[in-house]
Formats: C-alpha cells, sequence, structure tokens
C-alpha cells in the first residue's frame, strides 16, 4: 500500500494520557447540560456556552482513551490502561506485525519492539461524530466574539483528532472511513478562525478515495488541492489524470497529464504517465516534446526542461535525440549535474538493448556478435566520462551516490581492460560498499 502524507507533530500534540475515564452516562449529562445553556436565548447570545459546548463534545469524544498514550510501553501502558485485554493475537498490517489487545471500549496495537502504535475505539462515550459538533459550536463561539486565538487552538486539537484516526483507518485497512476522516480534518481546518488549511489532509482525502476507488470524491480533493496552490511537486496532476482514466476520459487524462507538465517537467510520474498514455492512444510520443516548447521559449537556459526532455525521448528509445537534449542541458549550464547523468544512463540503457540484440542472432552469426559485443563494450566506456563528470559536480549526495555505484558497475565490468579500469573500479567500490 503507497503512504499517505503524516503530519506526526501534529497528531503528537493532542495525545490524552492518564485521564480518569468516566462513564458514560456523565458524559451524556455533561453535554446535555451543556446544550441547553448554549441553546438558552439570552445566555446562548454569548460566546461562553459554546465553547463549554464544544468542550463537553470533545471530552465525549476522548473519554474511551482518556489513559492511552501512543508510543508509550506495554509496561506503562498496563498500569495505565486499569484494565486486562480480554484477548490477544499478532496481526499484520500493511507488511507489519502488531500485537492486538482487545481491551472494552478499545483495541490497542504494538509493534514488535512493544511499543503502542495506536488503537481504535470500540465503544465510543455517546453516538455519532462529537468531533463534528464541536466544530460547529466553536464556530459558532466564533461568531458571537470568542477569542480568535481560543477557538483556533481548539480547531487545530480536533483536526489533530481526525487525523489521528484517519492514519488508524488506513493502517487498517479502511480508506473510505479514512478518507472520509481526512476529510473532516481538512473541514475543520478550514473553519474560521483557523489559522492553518491542512493541505496534507485534503491531498490524503483524496488518495485514500481513490484508493478506494472512488474517483469522483478524489477528483473533489484533489482540485481543492490544486485551488489552494498545493500540487504536491506535480504529483496531484499526476494523480488527476489517473481518476480521469479510470473513467475512461482519456481527453482529461491527457488534458491534467500536459498542465502538470508544464507546471512540473521534473515530475517522473507526469512523464511517465504522459508517454504511457500517448502509447495507449496510439499517437506518436514525440509529440510531448511539443509541451515543452512554451516551457523552452519563456525559460530557454532552463537546462532542466532539456533532461526532461532527454528522459522523454529515452523513454521511447530515440537514443539519438535524447543524446541531443541531455548535451544541450549541459551546454546550456556545465555544472547542472543531471544532464550529464542522463547521458551516462543513456549510454547503459543503450548498452542494455545491444544485450538483448546480441541474445536475439542466431548461434552461427559469430561476425555480427563480435560486432555487437564491441558496440557494447563501447557504449560501457563511453558512460565513464558522463559519470565521472556527474560524480565530480553533484552536490545532491544521492544523485553522487547513484553515480558513484554506475560508476562501480561500469569500471568492474571493464577492469581486465586496462589498469586505469581496475583502478576506477577499487575507487568507487571503496565509496559505495560491496554488495
Amino acid at each position: 500500500m503507497k503512504r499517505i502524507f503524516l503530519a506526526l507533530a501534529l497528531v503528537a500534540s493532542v495525545q490524552v494520557a492518564n485521564a480518569q475515564i468516566k462513564s458514560d452516562a456523565d458524559i451524556q449529562k455533561a453535554i446535555e447540560k451543556a446544550e441547553a445553556t448554549a441553546n438558552d436565548a439570552k445566555k446562548g447570545a454569548k460566546p461562553a456556552p459554546w465553547v463549554k459546548l464544544g468542550e463537553a463534545y470533545v471530552k465525549a469524544y476522548t473519554n474511551p482513551t482518556a489513559n492511552l498514550s501512543t508510543g508509550i510501553d506495554k509496561q506503562t501502558f498496563s498500569l495505565m490502561a486499569g484494565e486486562k485485554p480480554s484477548a490477544t493475537e499478532m496481526v499484520t498490517l500493511d507488511g507489519q506485525t502488531y500485537e492486538k489487545q482487545v481491551l472494552s471500549r478499545s483495541n490497542v496495537y504494538f509493534t514488535q519492539a512493544g511499543q503502542l502504535a495506536f488503537y481504535e475505539v470500540t465503544k465510543p462515550s455517546v453516538a455519532g461524530d462529537p468531533l463534528e459538533k464541536a466544530v460547529n459550536a466553536y464556530a459558532k463561539a466564533f461568531q458571537l466574539g470568542a477569542k480568535d486565538k481560543e477557538v483556533d487552538a481548539a480547531l487545530q486539537n480536533i483536526v489533530g483528532y481526525y487525523y489521528q484516526d484517519a492514519i488508524t483507518a488506513y493502517s487498517l485497512g479502511n480508506l473510505k472511513k479514512a478518507s472520509d476522516l481526512f476529510g473532516k480534518a481538512a473541514e475543520a481546518s478550514m473553519t474560521p478562525p483557523s489559522s492553518k488549511v491542512d493541505t496534507n489532509a485534503v491531498y490524503n482525502a483524496a488518495f485514500t478515495a481513490a484508493n478506494s476507488g472512488d474517483f469522483a470524491r478524489a477528483k473533489t480533493f484533489y482540485n481543492k488541492c490544486l485551488d489552494m496552490g498545493y500540487a504536491a511537486e506535480g504529483s496531484v496532476y499526476a494523480a488527476l489524470s489517473n481518476c480521469a482514466l479510470a473513467e475512461a476520459d482519456t481527453t482529461a487524462a491527457k488534458q491534467f497529464l500536459a498542465d502538470g507538465l508544464q507546471k512540473y517537467p521534473d515530475n517522473p510520474s507526469i512523464l511517465t504517465n504522459l508517454i504511457n498514455l500517448y502509447i495507449q492512444m496510439k499517437e506518436d510520443p514525440k509529440k510531448i516534446v511539443g509541451l515543452l516548447d512554451e516551457a523552452k521559449a519563456q525559460m530557454p537556459d532552463n537546462p532542466s526542461l532539456y533532461y526532461v526532455e532527454g528522459n522523454i525521448l529515452a523513454g521511447i528509445k530515440d537514443y539519438d535525440g535524447a543524446f541531443a537534449a541531455y548535451r544541450k542541458a549541459s551546454e546550456i549550464s556545465p555544472d547542472y549535474e543531471w544532464g550529464y547523468y542522463g547521458e551516462g544512463s543513456l549510454w547503459l540503457q543503450k548498452q542494455a538493448a545491444l544485450v538483448e540484440e546480441a541474445n536475439a542472432l542466431p548461434v552461427n552469426a559469430y561476425k555480427e556478435y563480435d560486432a555487437k559485443m564491441a558496440e557494447i563494450e563501447q557504449a560501457l566506456k563511453n558512460a565513464v566520462p558522463a559519470f565521472e563528470t556527474c560524480y565530480a559536480k553533484a552536490t545532491d549526495e544521492a544523485l553522487k551516490s547513484a553515480a558513484a555505484d554506475f560508476l562501480k558497475r561500469v569500471y568492474f565490468a571493464l577492469r581486465n581492460e586496462s589498469p586505469e579500469y581496475q583502478a576506477g573500479y577499487e575507487k568507487y567500490n571503496a565509496i559505495v560498499g560491496t554488495e
């Protein structure tokens, strides 16, 4: 299962532990009293009763897990829980193994290291969604003149509670519930006077909806992301294209990708989806290069646009065009390490294609085979200067490491050709280590 965007600092800030669990009857009585005061014609005209009502609803929500806190160990948990589990079992969720303990009001999940990872409420203190009612109460308090700071803090806590429950639902594989909860977190974060719109919650509401098959809901939230200026470095455009394709709307899918490419030409998902879509629609993928023309006209000295062009052409095995694009990127900006990385990678891609061609030759085609082997060796040799330059210029540690790893492999294949190649292998093997 793909990962959602987490907001762990926010979730951690709303944990409540070592509190007294009240009876459901007491919780309901407190809510009824607060509701009666807030709905009184005279008293309810002031903000304080509505703040109190919001607090009562939040207490109803937190009551079943008032003595739980994620991150605690089993020994601490046994002291805080005040009860022994009625059942225990090992469960695997999203590839991770947890110990599940069943309590009277909740199920708790411990990591293999013995820490409480998350919990789910099985017996809430009140029916319905008390957090939603709390949001409405605080919104009313703000309308009546409650202080921004007071209401904002309460709303941010509610966002955190929703987010926490959404992550739990996601961890348990209930994507529809997770999407609903992420959506509520997003709505709470956009309720005045909330000072921070939770874009992660909006994105996650879309992501979980899409993965549950509700593409209409996913599109709604992905478009909200774009309305807020949040494109996740272009991934939202790629996700919208996937939603459109799921609904068999190839025209919309193509437009989302074209728009995304203009704004985020380096996004690999956009490029991959666009190439695959053109192939699926039986259109010439080279037309994609034309989508970059506008960006090139506006930014003629931007080497990344030519690097992207090289990636597109490499994807459709137009080696000559791809080499020209990568070299243009390096020509525009000699310190642009990605141009050299692209060229080196392309030589290895071409070498792999030549290996396939050599293996496909008839067993008696000796001359042709020898000629292919010579081309394969030359392709490896050609990759060396490109990767060496990339390694020398790279400031990104991940890219530098990748270039070193490729150099180690290339030098290893060529080590018997000369002492220089052997020395190159020893150098980069010492840098990146052995497999």
